[in-house]
């Protein structure tokens, strides 16, 4: 049997993929009155610094997202409804794919620009979603809420959740 040298279909490659798309929908729905709505904190957003360790975390952030949404949607959880699957899930996936970008910038060590995509990404793009679905603020305000958000999960608790993996060692072992 000839082996796959395509690391994109590998085993271990859809093994990452699939476990980080599970974490960001259970975080996501579990902590569902943060994770939807005009002021939200979706705190699963600290996992788009997974990118930096692994390119799984690209597909895998994108799906765990739609499926975030598409739960969200069904319960009624998400006003952004439909848009959010489309745009919310393509917006994961660019931001997720300028984080591995810009993975080797490293000032100081820290992955600090690396949390930065999904912020800007983010903030443009669900913060239009927003002013579509509740109107009456001007849309630049959806996006500073959005990128308020936004900088809690994925500056504040990415960083930690980055800094933990790399001083526990974790990003050694499971993720290379």
């Amino acid at each position: 049997m000839k082996q796959n040298k395509n690391p994109r279909l590998s085993l271990v490659y859809l093994a990452q993929a699939g476990v980080i798309a599970a974490a960001y929908t259970a975080l996501t729905v579990l902590l569902q009155p943060l994770s939807y709505g005009a002021l939200q904190v979706r705190v699963s957003e600290m996992l788009t610094i997974l990118p930096v360790y692994t390119p799984a975390a690209i597909p895998g952030l994108a799906v765990g997202c739609f499926l975030s949404n598409l739960l969200g949607l069904s319960s009624g959880a998400n006003p952004a409804g439909g848009w959010d699957l489309l745009f919310g899930t393509l917006a994961t996936l660019v931001a997720a794919w300028l984080t591995r970008k810009g993975k080797a910038v490293r000032p100081g060590g820290v992955p600090l620009l690396s949390t930065l995509p999904p912020v800007f990404v983010n903030a443009v793009v669900i913060g239009a979603e927003l002013y579509v679905v509740y109107g009456g603020f001007p849309w630049w305000l959806h996006m500073l809420a959005v990128a308020g958000g936004q900088l809690v999960a994925c500056v504040g608790c990415g960083l930690l959740f980055a800094t933990t993996l790399e001083k526990t060692g974790i990003v050694k072992h499971l993720l290379s």
